[in-house]
């Protein structure tokens, strides 16, 4: 395929969910063709805003907002805007389009993604969207419709989108987490952060702004004085919010050893590499990165997401002996006795990880960017 400079807008974010696999697509894209010309559009106020020129790429923000779920005024206030910013989203969208001249469009989910490329398929210019997880999102059904290209990281998509317009592409990933550990990487990681190598690791990690639930866990295992954790080191990514309360509880308790608390982990690659198990949240960009580095993963999906996808992008795993699952709500007295005992059967470990591996999708970017040009 001969890959010519084009200009393409990258619509969509909201969360890092979103807004990473944009940005390794928008990478691909000029990995292909350097004079190829991108333009992100965003929410207003939302991270992508942030996070979007900081990785270099030019963003334009729209006044979109999404209805709110939970019962309160200000949530009603909010809801009672909905329609005017919507309607005026699909204004500027369709000003931004005529101005850029794009060949094409991209929609990455989140309700950013809903007015440009409403807009762009109204002025017939040719649209991929990407659904990440498991269960379709609301934006992207709607959306399906009018698109020509839906690349999917999962199987079993006909029950949300037109069977002959799906694409089996998976998440783009970042290039540092997308293949397995090996004994050195392994083992750089257990230098990396000052763990033993006669013990086994167990990596925690809720999401870059951590889980209150996970802490929950881990303290309530603490407190019972750590049982059959003597031989267990434990890299505990708890989070800027909870880090506080965190270190003063870890004061509370100066004999507990070998539990390492951070707000934020830079090397992921080195953090997953070292550890033996995770224990982390489920959402999609996550699951295909722990797929990818093939890691014996317990997922606890998060209660607080639309469509309960999280729920779903774990059980895809579950269902195929790739994963364990644990309830939000049971995760205080289960989670830990269900990690320490994973720890201390190697031969489930491997299997977990031969079967995640198997899920592993590496080429994903290429592909919707295959996809974009076949669209071009």
């Amino acid at each position: 395929m001969e890959y010519k400079p084009i200009r393409a807008i990258i619509s969509g974010g909201g969360t890092g969910g979103h807004i990473f696999p944009a940005v390794s697509i928008a990478n691909k894209l000029k990995e292909l063709n350097p004079d190829t010309q991108i333009l992100f559009v965003g929410a207003e106020g939302k991270m992508e805003m942030e996070k979007v020129p900081a990785e270099g790429y030019q963003i334009v923000g729209l006044p979109m907002v999404g209805m709110q779920r939970r019962l309160s005024l200000k949530n009603l206030m909010n809801n009672v805007t909905v329609p005017f910013r919507v309607l005026d989203s699909v204004r500027r969208a369709k000003a931004i389009v005529k101005e850029f001249k794009p060949d094409v469009v991209v929609g990455v989910g989140g309700y950013a993604s809903a007015p440009l490329l409403w807009a762009a398929t109204g002025m017939k210019i040719p649209a991929v969207i990407q659904e990440q997880n498991g269960f379709a999102g609301m934006t992207n059904k709607i959306l399906s419709k009018r698109v020509q290209s839906i690349c999917v990281a999962y199987e079993g998509m006909e029950k949300f989108f037109p069977k002959e317009k799906i694409v089996l592409s998976g998440n783009p990933i970042r290039t540092a987490v997308s293949q397995p550990a090996t004994p050195e990487s392994k083992a750089e990681g257990i230098r990396f952060y000052g763990l033993s190598p006669e013990k086994k690791h167990l990596f925690i990690v809720g999401g870059s702004l951590g889980s209150g639930t996970l802490n929950r866990a881990v303290k309530h295992w603490i407190q019972d004085g750590c049982p059959d954790g003597e031989d267990i080191e434990i890299i505990w990514q708890c989070g800027k919010y909870y880090k506080k309360g965190i270190d003063e509880f870890m004061a509370a308790h100066p004999d507990v050893k070998g539990i390492q608390p951070y707000d934020f982990i830079g090397r992921m690659d080195l953090a997953y590499a070292a550890a033996d198990a995770v224990i982390s949240r489920s959402g999609a960009s996550t699951v295909s990165e722990l797929c990818a580095m093939g890691k014996a993963t317990i997922f606890v999906p998060s209660p607080n997401v639309a469509e309960d996808h999280q729920t779903h992008n774990a059980m895809a795993l579950v269902r195929r002996d790739a994963a364990l699952i644990v309830k939000d709500a049971d995760a205080m007295d289960e989670l830990m006795p269900t990690a320490i005992g994973l720890l201390h059967s190697p031969e489930r470990i491997a299997t977990l990880e031969k079967n995640a591996e198997s899920m592993a999708l590496r080429e994903a970017a290429q592909i919707i960017c295959d996809e974009v040009y076949k669209l071009v």
